[in-house]
């Protein structure tokens, strides 16, 4: 029977390749975390742009950051029968049970720019960065940047018990590991939004004499460090001077906030994890062989030497 659906499908996507009709034998379910970032929207807008140009039918599911709700949507998809399923995990646990059931439908699932704590067995392959070397990055940069001054680092991490927010925090302290002029003071979620990065900035700044014993700031995504950014000027400080600020993502305002002075390092996430993702399917698809279980995005570093305003302007378009 699987043999079949392959055959079946790989047949599709060779009438995708050879005929330009609108109409596609292919659907997709995508479950979406939801849109608490710049850089998830840009996800979504690149998914769906990667999705047409394949004639590929995408049926979209906004999980609004809650996971029973990406359950939810993957056991619609199942039930609709659809070819194959991309799901941005909210968290790392808790999938076993609704992965077996796709695996039993045999419809293969493709985890995007997050991973999960199951089996390898139940998805085909996960399309990610590095997310330990993303934060690992980020230290190295600031231990290269403040050298042997002492620095105080308070730490803005990502939604509790998401990949991103285990593996970005992991790897920064391995940057920072064996400086021991670096410390981190402080450290709380920020849920990856401007608004709670912002108000957990503000709690940091009051904890730290108003700031004064805060060196830099670590946030997992550009957007906690955009709205940091907001609170160490409110509280009449000098963000990307006073408070040094480093971050992961590299969307498009963080370089605007770099050409203002006001942000020093980030790392970029390409959103474009679709690409990649529907590239393995179809060799999938078309030959039954299974892509490896990885498959690794780029990461770049960027600071403010690195032209900020023709980097936005080279992003700004891109659905952030």
């Amino acid at each position: 029977m699987k043999l079949r659906r392959l055959a079946v499908l790989s047949a599709a996507f060779a009438t995708l390749a050879a005929t330009t009709v609108a109409a596609s034998a292919i659907t997709v379910g995508f479950s979406q975390i939801g849109s608490e970032s710049g850089w998830r929207a840009a996800e979504t807008t690149v998914t769906r742009q990667e999705a047409e140009k394949r004639g590929i039918d995408l049926k979209f599911a906004d999980a609004q950051q809650k996971q029973e709700n990406q359950i939810k949507a993957i056991r619609s998809f199942i039930a609709q029968g659809i070819d194959a399923i991309l799901v941005a995990p909210v968290v790392a646990t808790g999938w076993d049970a609704v992965l077996e059931e796709a695996k039993d439908a045999d419809i293969p699932v493709i985890l995007l720019d997050r991973t999960v704590d199951s089996d390898k067995s139940l998805y085909l392959t996960a399309v990610t960065s590095d997310l330990v070397h993303e934060g690992k990055v980020a230290g190295e940069w600031l231990a290269k940047d403040v050298g042997t001054n002492p620095c105080n680092v308070v730490e803005l991490q990502g939604t509790t018990g998401s990949s991103p927010a285990i593996d970005r925090k992991k790897g920064f302290e391995e940057g920072i590991a064996g400086h021991d002029n670096i410390k981190i003071t402080r450290s709380q979620t920020g849920d990856f939004t401007r608004t709670k990065g912002k108000e957990v900035m503000e709690s940091f700044l009051r904890a730290e004499d108003g700031g004064k014993n805060i060196c830099a700031v670590y946030a997992h995504n550009d957007d906690m460090a955009v709205g940091a950014i907001q609170a160490i000027k409110e509280a009449g400080l000098k963000p990307g001077t006073d408070i040094k600020v480093v971050s992961i993502d590299a969307v498009p305002d963080i370089f605007l906030a770099m050409e203002a002075g006001e942000a020093n390092a980030t790392v970029e996430l390409t959103p474009n994890m679709a690409g990649p993702a529907f590239d393995a399917l179809k060799a999938y698809l078309d030959s039954g062989t299974e892509p490896p279980k990885w498959i690794q995005t780029e990461s770049k570093l960027y600071t403010q030497s690195d032209d900020p305003k023709a980097v936005y302007e080279a992003k700004k378009d891109l659905g952030y």
